[in-house]
């Protein structure tokens, strides 16, 4: 009998798809936004993405089927719109996973060779690397993904929780509190390195840090390798959220308290890193966020190719796809998965900042329709069939995607739409090019095309 996920290693699989780069990454740039109220910014961020969270639990107790956005789009509306959420999303989860594989190597070169050490034949060989690693791993099956999975998750956050107790154990010792100084830090021209706290700002600073929190859709994609989905996916979701909002903030706050002026004036890859000045600690931080990262991309190679076999199984793609192994893993979905992965990134030589724009497009578009979909499953509105014995609540599958989709809204407001698709050059400000083309053919050609494609095959269904 094939093994699979239980509960304890679904919550493990929530927190690897959360915390990647984000927490390593982001504070320095939420601390320069939000100054003191930083914290407070993390806690308004969590809100906003546990309701999503939640939302998309409430979603995963009516369908356990795999595919997550895809499934929930495909029962609560029809073939049309679940074939549209799931292709895009595939193909902006391919390109997020490339761009999350090239940071790993990034971040090891570096480490180990200096920022000078990044030349492209290095990139490359350990790029391909890394990713015949992770094809190897997910080839032997589930049961192996979950092990390395588990392994990374437990030391990503054992990474954190010391860098927690070894901040707390420096203010205890020096009793020095850098908080309410903040503020007040300057950089070396004189300028204030904080600005004056303003509604725009804040509101900035929370979109900033709710990026940092973004994952959980993910989690459901391959629900089908997990031990009774329809209830533990729920419950899962929920308690990995609490454990990672909980050392966010406290490791945030650690670092306001011990140094942040160093992460805010620090040019290191890790910023976080520099807030710790004994250098056992100073090391833990970095190889944390390596294995975080590495976490991210394995938490990556085991959903993104489940999507494409998801469209599989429905019949909405060829059947050849559905091709699997003996430890029942869809090898050619995984293949072509790989694939996809690697040319992107090397086509673009690498730099893939000017087109993941598709990434945040189809979040957006899973955190629209999923809430209503859930809305829908809720009064038996519902397209397709979904799981009958679910306990309804008005709350959880109601309000709270009401909330989610009202705070999917606001993000949309807030999003920052020029920055996206311009472009500074010599001081001026010129049209993206490559993030226009890549939303037409992300979002336009390339669905309408293989639509088109198998035109004759999903005629009958839809």
């Amino acid at each position: 009998m094939k093994k699979k996920f239980g509960f304890w290693s679904i919550v493990l699989l929530t927190i690897n798809s959360i915390v990647g780069s984000g927490i390593f990454l982001s504070p320095g740039s939420v601390l320069e936004l939000a100054g003191t109220y930083t914290p407070m910014v993390y806690i308004v961020a969590a809100l906003f993405a546990g309701i999503l969270a939640l939302t998309f639990a409430s979603a995963a107790k009516y369908v356990s089927q795999n595919g997550a956005s895809y499934a929930y789009a495909e029962a609560g509306y029809g073939n049309h719109i679940g074939y549209y959420i799931g292709i895009t999303r595939y193909f902006a989860m391919a390109i997020a996973w490339g761009v999350q594989a090239t940071a790993v190597v990034r971040l090891v070169l570096v480490m180990f060779a200096g920022a000078n050490g990044v030349t492209y034949p290095r990139l490359t060989i350990g790029f391909f690397l890394l990713m015949a690693g992770l094809f190897l791993v997910n080839l032997w099956g589930t049961q192996v993904v979950k092990w390395v999975n588990n392994l990374s998750t437990l030391g990503k956050l054992l990474a954190l929780v010391t860098a927690i107790v070894a901040g707390i154990w420096v203010f205890q010792q020096t009793g020095v509190n850098h908080f309410s100084e903040i503020n007040q830090l300057t950089a070396q021209d004189g300028t204030s390195l904080i600005p004056p706290m303003t509604s725009t700002l804040f509101v900035s600073a929370v979109v900033t840090a709710f990026y940092a929190l973004a994952g959980f859709e993910n989690v459901a994609t391959a629900s089908e390798e997990m031990e009774n989905p329809a209830r533990n996916l729920p419950r899962a979701l929920p308690i990995a959220f609490l454990i990672i909002i909980g050392v966010y903030v406290s490791l945030v706050t650690v670092i306001m308290l011990i140094n942040p002026e160093a992460v805010l004036l620090s040019h290191s890859p890790v910023a976080l890193a520099d807030a710790f000045s004994n250098p056992i600690v100073h090391r833990i931080v970095l190889y944390g966020a390596l294995i975080s990262m590495v976490g991210i991309n394995i938490a990556l190679s085991f959903n993104v190719p489940r999507i494409l076999d998801a469209i599989v199984e429905e019949h909405q793609l060829p059947q050849l796809l559905a091709r699997k192994n003996r430890y029942d893993v869809p090898v050619i979905s995984y293949s072509i998965t790989v694939v996809l992965a690697i040319l992107i990134p090397v086509a673009f030589n690498y730099q893939m900042t000017e087109i993941m724009v598709i990434s945040s497009i189809s979040r957006f578009l899973q955190f629209i329709v999923v809430p209503l979909a859930v809305i829908r499953f809720y009064y038996g509105r519902e397209k397709q069939p979904v799981l009958q014995q679910v306990h309804h609540n008005w709350w959880t599958d109601v309000l709270v995607p009401l909330l989610g989709f009202i705070i999917t809204v606001f993000l949309l407001l807030k999003f920052d739409w020029v920055a996206q698709f311009t472009q500074m050059i010599n001081g001026e400000r010129h049209l993206n090019l490559l993030a226009i083309g890549a939303m037409i053919m992300g979002f336009i050609i390339m669905p309408a095309l293989l639509y088109w494609w198998n035109k004759k095959s999903l005629k009958p269904r839809l």
